[in-house]
Order: structure tokens, then sequence, then C-alpha cells
């Protein structure tokens, strides 16, 4: 449900003030610590950042495509880590229980999704299963009413914080394609349930991921999502064509807060006898990322009014993640280049801006799966 203009600003306009004042001056503690602060956490309860994406009568806020990506523009102008945390919540942690769910599964999580109460986490990749994914290996057997899941997920967001994991595993043993797969919400604390240790991370500290490891762990029937097998790659690419949305607006934020800075330090900084942002190599590195980013947000705006529309935005999803993910790259890497020496030094922030980006162009679909993607579907829509 599409909120009025007026609220939409007020929702927006305390965003961006939470962001500016509270997130950004603790950027460096949390990379240095590795953690958001439990206050911080409480803030994001308190402004229903863990629910804009879940629907109104499940507790969440109900934002419509273009009024979360508004949002993900705001959010991505801070350290990942801070949206990281609320992302999988709004994101591949209930997408599926809100597309696929019974009403029954929907009315036990995602209420407590919406207010933070408990963290999702979404465990589709494995050891050798990633771009892949319809080649996972994890396996559910159909046992006195119960499944045993067995298997090995690897890089799982948010899977230390996690009190339910939406898991894709093989319930069809004869099937070694997507069809054999199905999908099951996965509370933590079920027996045979454990986590390996967390990852050590090129960037984007205070963000956590871990293998998870199922060892015959026994779940109930009803955890199977929506209570039909063999659904669960539809499930999982559903959830995907929204997040690469989200993770392209996301970068479009982060490139803006990066231009920003670029921009503040070209002026402040001085070399023979002028501000660098005078000398007109500067000057080119400001204005690509500057035409970059800009096409970006326009790219992301228009695919999401569409996704609105009702309409199939599979490939402008693609095009979408594709571009803006690698833009942000290009823009971070222009950056530590304005800022010359200082840019290689972490007091300045802008290096682990650099590495903290890099990640986009892996997660929710390298970039490489998004050409196959939009490729593929170019050429089906010109055999139809």
């Amino acid at each position: 449900m599409a909120l009025d203009q007026q609220t939409l600003d007020a929702l927006l306009e305390t965003v961006a003030r939470f962001v500016r004042n509270r997130l950004v001056p603790l950027e460096a503690s949390v990379a240095e610590n590795d953690a958001v602060p439990e206050d911080v956490i409480a803030e994001m309860r308190d402004l229903g950042l863990f629910g804009f994406a879940i629907p109104e009568e499940y507790g969440g806020l109900g934002l419509t495509m273009e009024e979360e990506v508004r949002l993900a523009f705001e959010l991505g102008q801070t350290s990942p880590a801070f949206r990281s945390l609320i992302g999988t919540n709004n994101g591949i942690g209930a997408q599926g229980i809100i597309a696929d769910g019974t009403e029954e599964q929907k009315q036990r999580y995602l209420p407590r999704l919406a207010s933070g109460e408990i963290i999702g986490s979404f465990a589709l990749t494995e050891p050798g299963a990633g771009s892949d994914a319809a080649s996972l290996k994890t396996s559910a057997r159909r046992e006195d009413g119960e499944y045993v899941l067995n298997g090995t997920k690897r890089y799982i967001t948010n899977a230390p914080e996690a009190s339910i994991f939406t898991v894709f595993a093989r319930t069809d043993p004869a099937s070694r394609g997507a069809n054999g797969v199905s999908a099951f919400i996965v509370e933590a604390d079920s027996p045979g349930l454990s986590l390996g240790k967390p990852d050590r991370k090129m960037g984007q500290r205070g963000t956590h991921t871990t293998d998870v490891m199922f060892d015959d762990c026994r779940i109930p029937a009803s955890a199977l999502l929506g209570g039909v097998e063999g659904q669960g790659f539809k499930t999982a690419m559903k959830v995907l064509d929204r997040g690469r949305l989200h993770i392209a607006a996301v970068s479009v934020g982060l490139s803006e807060r990066l231009i920003a800075d670029s921009l503040r330090y070209a002026m402040d900084r001085s070399q023979f006898g002028k501000p660098i942002a005078e000398f007109q190599l500067i000057q080119a590195m400001l204005a690509d990322s500057k035409a970059e980013s800009y096409a970006a947000r326009c790219m992301v705006l228009d695919a999401a009014r569409r996704r609105d529309r009702g309409e199939r935005v599979s490939t402008e999803a693609g095009c979408c993640k594709l571009f803006a993910t690698e833009m942000v790259g290009r823009v971070a890497d222009r950056a530590v280049q304005i800022y010359g020496g200082a840019g290689y030094i972490a007091d300045y922030g802008v290096e682990r801006f650099y590495r903290d980006v890099r990640l986009l162009r892996i997660y929710e679909g390298t970039t490489q799966i998004q050409q196959l993607v939009i490729a593929r579907n170019m050429i089906r829509e010109a055999q139809a």
C-alpha cells in the first residue's frame, strides 16, 4: 500500500536525519568492534526499519517497491553494516514467507520479523552451489511426520543473529535440477543445526556471515514453506528479483555518499596554490561519478515503478543490479584516487567504503549471472 506523499516525505527525512546524525558518526567504531551497538538496533526497531517491506497486516510498513528503493537510497548513505542488519528481515529473510508461505506461517513469523523481535536469514548458497543454485546438495527427507535436513550452507548473512532461516534443500533426490528443491522455515534452536565460526571478510565489518550446518536436523512437516514440495527454487527467484532492485538502490546511496565526500575533500585540499577541485582531471573524475550515479538512480526508480505496476521486471532488475553495483565500484575507486595518499589511509574512511562496496557485485547474483539473466531474457522475448 502506497503512502501519501506527505507521510513518505516525513519517513524519508526521519531516516536521512537518523543516518546523518546517529549512524555516520559510528561508522569507524562499528568497523573497529565488528558490531552494531544495541542502542542503535533498538532505535531501528522504534523507527520500523525491521519491517518496512513487510505488509501492514503483519505489522510492517508495507512500502511499495518505489518507496523501498527511495528508503534504500537514504540507508545507503552510511556503512552497509547498518542496512545489512535490517536488510534480511525486509528482503531475503522474509520475502519468501510473504510470497509463498501459508497463512499460519505468515502469522507466526512476519509480525516478529517486522518488529525486529527476531532476525531472519536466507540459506541458499553452499560450498559447491553458489551461482548454480539449482545444484545444491543439502537434503531434506520425510520421516515420521518430520523432515530431516543434512548439509552445509555457506556465507549466510546474519546467521549468528538469526532466529529463523529460510533453508533450501533437495526433497527429491532423483531430480538433480531446480524441480527437486523445496524451501523450509527452520528455527535456529532446532536440534542438529549448528553454526561455523564467523567469516573474516575483506570488508563490511559489523555484518556477520557464517556456515550453517545441518546434521540430522529434525524439523516439523509444517516447516515446509507453503506446504508444497518442489517450489523452493521458484520461491528463491521471486525473492532475488526484489532483492536485486534493493541492492541496486543501496549502491546508488553509497555512490552519492562517496561523491559528496570526494567533492568536499577536493574543495578543501590544496595543491600548487589552489583547491584540487579546480584541476580538470579531478573534475573529470567527479563528473563521471555523478553522471553514472544519476543514471543508476534513474534506472532503479524506473524498474521499481514498473514492478509496482505489476510488470515482470526480471530483466530490468538484472540491469539495475549489474549497472549500479559495477558503478559504485568505479565511484569508490575514483574516490580513493581523488583523496590520493589519504585515500589509502584508514583514518579517512574512504578505503573502508572501497572494500565494503566490492561485495555488492557478488551477492544476490554476481555481475556475470546478471549478464546471463538479461541476455537469456532478451533471446526468449525475441523468440516469442
